[in-house]
């Protein structure tokens, strides 16, 4: 029987072990915190309670499989070294651990003001999800009006969503109204004040910068060889996604702008340098003596995501260092393969290779357009996960094709994983565990 080890237990990794169960191979997947829900649970704004619920409950039904070894809070570099998996024989090593690290903003300094008035996005999301928990212990952050949001992406209008909906619940709610966020946000602010008669609240917009204009956000794709009518039209898109948001979340967007100096009081970021720039055949380039000093009680940097280095595992700058994206093997370590968004780093990779974040993301465009049926959320992730159940399929007919363990070396596994769960309080009942630690 072959063993294959997956680190990380989301969508991605779910899949893949899932793929293994129903081989007949044994898949052991280990998994940094308690539940294995990934960046559904962390990075997908809690207002899409029904959609993180379904892919709770589709993560939970693959890893209930009695082929499956559900190994939590066993991180991979601080649990157990990714040489001691390696060493123990397993048919292949599966990185699906997906994409937690910020890419740092390219500002000299910005990071010694980290909770001093400054903010990645992954960390401002997760506050954002989990505050309301009673065992919550993580950073905590305040949503200040007038906040500034670096990026331009999906993922940064999840940011700039955050806080204006922050912002304006707590002046209703000061203002002596209920209110509930998830219905603010489904509704959009306007529409719902307007439908109780009530004011728009005098709050300060937050503030999206990105260094392109609206017509470049990566919104929405260019399909596979489109026409410049084509081109067009999905241009139109993304102003239209964008200008949407403008309207319904009460948010303002100032393009053609970068970030290249901080302003600073004390021990604290109070604003950007903003440097103007501008579009020369694409590219975008800084306009000479055009700078701007715009100050801002928060900044939060959401300029995309990269894997976060993990011991063993070569790297090329940011990103975990691979032979190719295809073969998904990392380069000099045989027998390890990576898995989605660890591959790349970046939400929207390739339109051939569609995968969590990817779709996650691309909901928010989807909640924006009123065409959009409302099964569309879920039908767009089951595209993932047949996009990466698809590229795992690839990874795996190799593995599996080749010899299998002896059985002193499953004996061995099967040693190690029941030691990790007696060190972690695992009974080896996931759905017992399941139950017993739902998000709340």
């Amino acid at each position: 029987m072959h063993v294959v080890g997956i680190i990380g237990g989301a969508v991605a990794g779910s899949e893949a072990a899932a793929m293994v169960a129903e081989s007949g191979a044994l898949a052991v997947v280990f998994e940094q915190g308690d539940r294995p829900y990934g960046k559904i649970e962390d990075g997908l704004p809690r207002w899409h309670e029904k959609l993180r619920a379904k892919e709770f409950a589709q993560i939970d039904a693959k890893l209930s499989h009695a082929n499956v070894r559900f190994v939590p809070r066993t991180a991979v570099g601080r649990d157990v070294d990714l040489g001691t998996l390696r060493e123990l024989g397993f048919s292949a090593l599966v990185l699906a651990n997906g994409a937690w690290r910020d890419r740092r903003l390219p500002v000299d300094g910005v990071d010694a003001f980290v909770g001093k008035g400054f903010a990645y996005q992954n960390d401002f999301v997760y506050w954002f999800n989990h505050k309301h928990e009673s065992s919550y212990d993580g950073p905590v952050y305040e949503a200040p009006e007038g906040a500034l949001v670096v990026g331009g992406g999906l993922a940064s209008i999840d940011v700039v969503k955050i806080l204006s909906l922050e912002t304006n619940a707590r002046a209703l709610r000061a203002a002596g109204h209920e209110v509930d966020v998830h219905e603010l946000e489904l509704k959009g602010i306007p529409a719902w004040c307007a439908a109780r008669d009530i004011p728009l609240p005098d709050v300060k917009p937050p503030t999206l910068v990105y260094r392109r204009d609206m017509e470049s956000m990566p919104l929405a794709s260019f399909p596979p060889g489109a026409d410049d009518a084509r081109k067009a039209k999905v241009r139109a898109s993304r102003v239209k996604i964008m200008k949407r948001v403008i309207d319904r979340y009460r948010v303002d967007f100032q393009p053609l702008r970068t970030p290249v100096g901080l302003l600073t009081e004390g021990e604290r970021l109070v604003g950007l340098r903003l440097q103007h720039t501008e579009l020369v055949d694409g590219r975008v380039r800084a306009v000479e003596g055009a700078v701007d000093e715009v100050r801002s009680p928060l900044v939060v940097s959401s300029i995309g995501s990269v894997p976060a280095p993990m011991g063993g595992v070569p790297m090329r700058g940011d990103l975990y260092d691979f032979e190719s994206e295809e073969t998904g093997a990392l380069r000099d370590v045989p027998g390890v393969f990576g898995l989605g968004n660890v591959l790349t780093g970046r939400g929207n990779i390739k339109e051939s290779r569609l995968n969590a974040q990817t779709v996650a993301r691309a909901l928010l465009s989807a909640r924006l357009e009123a065409e959009v049926a409302a099964g569309a959320a879920a039908a767009a992730f089951d595209a993932a996960r047949e996009a990466v159940r698809s590229e795992a399929k690839e990874r795996l007919d190799v593995t599996l094709g080749g010899p299998a363990p002896s059985p002193e070396t499953r004996e061995a596994i099967e040693r190690f994983v029941k030691e990790r769960w007696a060190a972690v309080g695992y009974e080896g009942d996931y759905a017992r565990w399941a139950d017993a630690h739902r998000p709340e």
